[in-house]
């Protein structure tokens, strides 16, 4: 009999864990917004018992496993989940694409603020080293702020390093302490707040990205897909995006 049991478990185990792939909910998209969508995929599974993972990071960290897996993209800009469906026509269902949250530009500086930075305009003066990233949502990011106060030239001739994705950004920062300021999203903030402080850049000279999302064209549990789309417009959703810096 044990050896009967051994052998059905041998056959079944197989079928289970194909079981389990086929029902799970595969995400892919740039590492800034994985925590409000690794929440939502949480609420989702508890909901549903449709499990959610999301992977996030630069795209070449995913691309081989999203062309096989992929139900669903975000991005962490407008133009980013746009760039995608250039470079990917075949797997973007173009058709499907929503907006969900902004998020707004926000310095980040080490805690205490100990360069007493609290404006654009500080960013400019001599002796701050600032940290950027040309890329993952933030390209062009500082400029468009800069543009609205003049501070151009100032922030540029400060800039100490540049980088191509957050997660290399994230890494100089922890790394090298002489870097004095980020302007990178607010939401970094949030999943950071140990090594950083927020200075919030408000009023007119606020500058924004969006985070759009639409489903995979190779997916094949659209309605499983819709109905997480549907949570992540919900005010339910939205209340899990501001937890973590989304407006």
């Amino acid at each position: 009999m044990y050896k009967g049991i051994v052998f059905a478990v041998a056959i079944l185990l197989p079928r289970l864990l194909i079981a389990q792939s086929n029902d799970t909910l595969y995400v892919y998209g740039p590492g800034g917004p994985l925590a409000p969508f690794q929440e939502c995929g949480r609420v989702f599974t508890q909901r549903y018992h449709i499990p959610v993972k999301v992977s996030a990071g630069p795209e070449s960290d995913w691309i081989a496993d999203a062309k096989i897996h992929a139900d669903l993209f975000f991005g962490g800009a407008e133009y980013m989940l746009t760039q995608f469906e250039i470079a990917h026509p075949d797997l973007a269902l173009r058709t499907s694409r929503i907006e969900l949250y902004k998020r707004a530009a926000g310095i980040l500086v080490r805690p205490g603020n100990p360069k007493h930075i609290h404006s654009l305009q500080d960013l400019a003066k001599p002796g701050i080293k600032i940290l950027d990233v040309n890329g993952a949502g933030q390209l062009g990011l500082w400029e468009d702020l800069a543009g609205q106060t003049n501070s151009i030239a100032g922030i540029a001739s400060n800039i100490a390093g540049t980088f191509g994705n957050s997660a290399l950004g994230i890494d100089a920062w922890k790394m090298d302490k002489s870097y004095d300021a980020w302007v990178t999203f607010s939401s970094w903030h949030y999943r950071l707040r140990e090594i950083t402080e927020l200075v919030p850049i408000t009023g007119t000279g606020a500058v924004y990205r969006g985070t759009p999302v639409e489903m995979s064209a190779t997916s094949k549990r659209q309605h499983q897909v819709k109905q997480f789309m549907e949570l992540l417009r919900s005010p339910e959703g939205h209340a899990i995006f501001k937890k973590w810096g989304w407006e």
